[in-house]
């Protein structure tokens, strides 16, 4: 919800107004609120309105992808036996010898390709990726990649997060979903506690528009009852974004560092081995696979090696579609990790030593989804429905749903804010005048002893929601001083 909820007085900024200050009362939150609601509603949800967009067109890049990339993604005549994983890497090798071979993708259903992931210098931290078809060993073409998906997804996920304008983009994203959550509360706790003598507060109040009403009063029944039936959606849509943001995504990173709730890392040093100097850090993308080698990565792996990984990984239970990657540095196991990301969901991973020779693979370790902490699960799954893979196709028409429902709550918003404003040829404006100001200074001591520590903490823990918050203070204080200076002039 983006915009008041109810009309509201003009603004009380001149000396007269404010000498006449009321004693301070509880009932002056509602005031308060109805102001930060406006100006965060004015402000914030062009952000809002481009994150719902861009939002919409990321959710249905499966079937994007599906549409554009039929060729590479899908295999002409799916069923039969299908070919050695060795003979595809094989296959894909002869076709694409350049640069080195980093990972293998298994299909992840009986119509879907193989993906061999190729490292080349040139692509920094894309990647080449060559489609096979596993019936047949044909190789059905290459894609310039990133971490798995396709030029469109990529394209469309950049879109997304920060506009295709880098880590200055990434504000826009941040803004919005640092700004949701305190829109959507501000908005229900006005509407569910609205003044008497306007609509019961009934279950029918508040769940369904007045139709009766004309005006703004239709405009803001719209607006608010559209908020309560999209509330939980948004809330869930603006906790989800925050956690991998750049700001609060790291005050999210600290908090699941406390709590130890880290996603469990697999161990992948081979028995007996000497531990290296030092590891490089992984990246965000590191489970991923695909990244480019390391000066101290081992020669390019036979093909038969990542056939005798998979064998293995499968006799340990790994099973649906996998990724296969082989050692970077010597001492170290091959990694097998599920990455099926629909309910019910496969993140096992196990490291497997082939140090022995192809054919003797045993599993030193795994990391099972059963043994993630409780946190780290939410957050994983939490991720996965923001991104509209969790449930398939249901999932993708509730984000669908969300994304033109606040586009519908921004454009009513904003619709509410025209018709306010004053149409008298003494008082004509464009727009409708914000709350009253200085709402706070009638507020109980109480509630601004534990606002301001609140306030204060949510700024620290959500830093763009911080900063914006300042600047809005000192834009209406610098405001209301001008407005003083002009009324006494």
């Amino acid at each position: 919800m983006s915009s008041t909820t109810e009309q509201q007085p003009t603004d009380a900024s001149t000396p007269e107004a404010e000498a006449a200050v009321p004693a301070r009362s509880w009932r002056e939150v509602r005031p308060l609120l109805a102001r930060l609601h406006f100006y965060a509603g004015i402000l914030i949800a062009p952000f809002l309105l481009v994150a719902a967009v861009t939002g919409l067109l990321y959710t249905f890049t499966p079937q994007l992808d599906r549409l554009v990339y039929e060729t590479w993604l899908t295999v002409d005549e799916p069923g039969g036996a299908v070919r050695p994983l060795a003979e595809q890497i094989a296959a894909a090798r002869q076709a694409y010898p350049e640069g080195e071979l980093a990972s293998v993708i298994t299909p992840a259903g009986p119509e879907d390709t193989t993906q061999v992931v190729l490292s080349l210098p040139e692509l920094g931290e894309k990647q080449l990726t060559v489609y096979v078809d596993p019936y047949t060993a044909q190789v059905k073409g290459d894609l310039v990649t990133w971490f798995g998906s396709t030029p469109l997804s990529t394209w469309l996920d950049d879109l997304h997060r920060n506009l295709h304008l880098g880590d200055f983009g990434r504000l826009y994203s941040e803004t919005a979903a640092t700004w949701l959550w305190v829109v959507v509360l501000g908005g229900l706790a006005l509407w569910l506690g609205r003044a008497r003598g306007q609509r019961a507060a009934s279950a029918r109040g508040v769940l369904l528009p007045d139709r009766a009403a004309k005006g703004v009063r239709r405009t803001r029944s719209w607006h608010a009852v559209t908020g309560v039936w999209l509330a939980l959606g948004l809330l869930f849509l603006s906790a989800t974004g925050m956690t991998w943001s750049q700001y609060a995504g790291d005050r999210f990173g600290q908090l699941l560092d406390v709590a130890k709730a880290r996603t469990p890392k697999l161990n992948t040093t081979l028995p007996g081995a000497l531990p290296p100097a030092a590891d490089a850090p992984a990246g965000e993308h590191a489970e991923h696979g695909g990244g480019a080698a390391t000066a101290q990565a081992p020669a390019e792996p036979d093909p038969a090696a990542f056939e005798a990984a998979l064998v293995t990984a499968r006799a340990a239970g790994l099973d649906g579609t996998v990724t296969v990657t082989p050692p970077a540095k010597a001492g170290k196991a091959w990694t097998v990790a599920q990455n099926d990301n629909t309910w019910p969901v496969r993140y096992d991973k196990v490291a497997v030593d082939l140090s022995k020779g192809a054919g003797a693979g045993t599993v030193t370790a795994r990391t099972n989804w059963s043994e993630y902490p409780v946190l780290s699960k939410l957050t994983k799954l939490g991720v996965q429905g923001h991104m509209g893979r969790l449930f398939g196709l249901a999932n993708q028409l509730v984000l669908a749903a969300l994304a033109i429902g606040l586009t519908v709550l921004t454009v009513l918003g904003y619709r509410m804010w025209w018709q306010r404003r004053p149409t008298r040829a003494d008082r004509a404006a464009r727009f409708g005048k914000a709350p009253a100001r200085g709402v706070w200074r009638r507020l109980p001591v109480t509630a601004l002893v534990l606002g301001i520590p609140l306030t204060v903490a949510l700024g620290w823990a959500l830093p763009v929601l911080g900063v914006t918050l300042a600047a809005f203070l000192v834009v209406d204080v610098v405001t209301g001083l001008v407005r003083r200076g002009v009324s006494t002039s």
